[in-house]
């Protein structure tokens, strides 16, 4: 018999919020019957804090908020941040010396410090992701000498060329142990580096168990990337978005329909408020 959910963690971009940048009237509606029934719904998301707000101000959620793959957790309440896990500065000074020889030197470089969008050009891709995530950032072309100074969170390169991005993926996945590094992808344009206890599985496993005292069966998360397959893995239900890639789909407990078709409130039909008409 299937355990009763008590929270829903949900992903951002490719998840709740798909071409319009924002959520649905369907999916809002699905929320709100799910925390009618005393659920708790989380965030858990790739993007910046400051980025990630609205979205969980649209959602109504009450519980911190999960941000840079788990990295920094805070709650919008107050905005007191309770768990922070930056990345190693010498790792991060290390991948900047590596993201500036010829073979990646056209990559944008953007490094998160202190919620800051940290950039070494305003390139034709930042520009793109400042759209979409709503955040200025701030252009300073010696990274190397910034990131001695301060400790990032997250470092992310980005390439409308996605072969290039694989590439990157598999060089630096070869030179650190998972240990030293959690390296992950959100989207098929974007390297994402965080410290190796950084990563969504940790992060929904702190608020589950140490926030809100409950057990990984009692929760049930839904994402569409590689960033988010150790929480999918970690919930007791784990659902993955439709158009998902098959990395993560396999790993899912059921696919959804994609973004665009509100998957969202069908696995919370399905799952949450159809769940005495089911068995997983």
């Amino acid at each position: 018999m299937m355990s009763d959910i008590k929270l829903l963690v949900l992903d951002i971009d490719g998840t709740i919020s798909g071409r319009s940048n924002g959520v649905s009237e369907p999916v809002k509606q699905a929320v709100q019957a799910v925390q009618a029934q005393g659920i708790r719904v989380a965030i858990a998301t790739g993007r910046m804090y400051r980025s990630a707000k609205r979205f969980h101000r649209e959602i109504g959620s009450d519980l911190p908020l999960i941000c840079y793959q788990g990295a920094w957790i805070a709650d919008p309440q107050t905005d007191v941040r309770l768990r922070h896990t930056p990345l190693s500065q010498s790792i991060a000074l290390e991948l900047i010396e590596l993201l500036a020889e010829p073979e990646w030197s056209s990559l944008s470089v953007h490094c998160y410090i202190d919620d800051r969008l940290i950039v070494n050009d305003f390139s034709a891709d930042t520009q793109a992701y400042v759209a979409r995530s709503q955040i200025q950032p701030e252009v300073i072309p010696d990274l190397a000498a910034f990131i001695a100074q301060n400790v990032p969170t997250k470092l992310l390169a980005l390439s409308a060329d996605t072969d290039r991005i694989t590439r990157l993926l598999h060089h630096v996945r070869d030179r650190y142990h998972p240990d030293d590094l959690y390296l992950t992808t959100s989207t098929p344009h974007f390297f994402e580096a965080t410290h190796p206890q950084a990563n969504k599985g940790t992060a929904v496993q702190y608020l589950a168990e140490e926030y809100l005292g409950l057990c990984a069966d009692q929760v049930m998360a839904i994402g569409d990337n590689y960033n988010d397959l150790e929480m999918l893995i970690y919930a007791g239900i784990g659902v993955a978005m439709g158009d998902a890639p098959s990395g993560v789909s396999d790993r899912a407990d059921w696919v959804a329909p994609s973004v665009e078709a509100d998957g969202v409130a069908a696995a919370i039909e399905r799952f949450i408020l159809n769940r005495d008409q089911i068995a997983v």
